[in-house]
């Protein structure tokens, strides 16, 4: 299975820095999807947006990095951000260009 494969799949985001749950299952239950072809999506509160990711190293360390774009009620949102997995939880981080960042915590579906 590889790291790649720790990732891969639906996951359920139950917890954000920044937002309570209430925001997060705004329009749907908020969710991050990592699909092998290096892409994905996430949908949290009025947020949706594709994901673009990479494995990268941090010192000895490997964790998922991505950029996305996407909308957030209509205006166009762009921004960065990680992802690690320990067992079945991912923990991670979404910063917005020019705007708010919130750390993340999934579980897989």
């Amino acid at each position: 299975m590889g790291i790649k494969g720790n990732y891969i799949g639906e996951w359920r985001i139950i917890e954000m820095s920044e937002w309570d749950q209430d925001f997060v299952d705004l329009v749907v239950p908020g969710h991050i999807t990592i699909k092998e072809n290096s892409m994905g999506q996430f949908q949290f509160g009025a947020v949706e947006a594709e994901i673009d990711w990479r494995i990268e190293m941090i010192g000895e360390e490997e964790r998922l990095a991505f950029s996305f774009e996407g909308s957030d009620e209509g205006d166009i949102v762009s921004g960065r951000g990680w992802a690690e997995v320990n067992g079945g939880t991912m923990n991670g981080w979404f910063c917005f260009h020019l705007g708010d960042d919130s750390t993340f915590k999934a579980e897989k579906k």
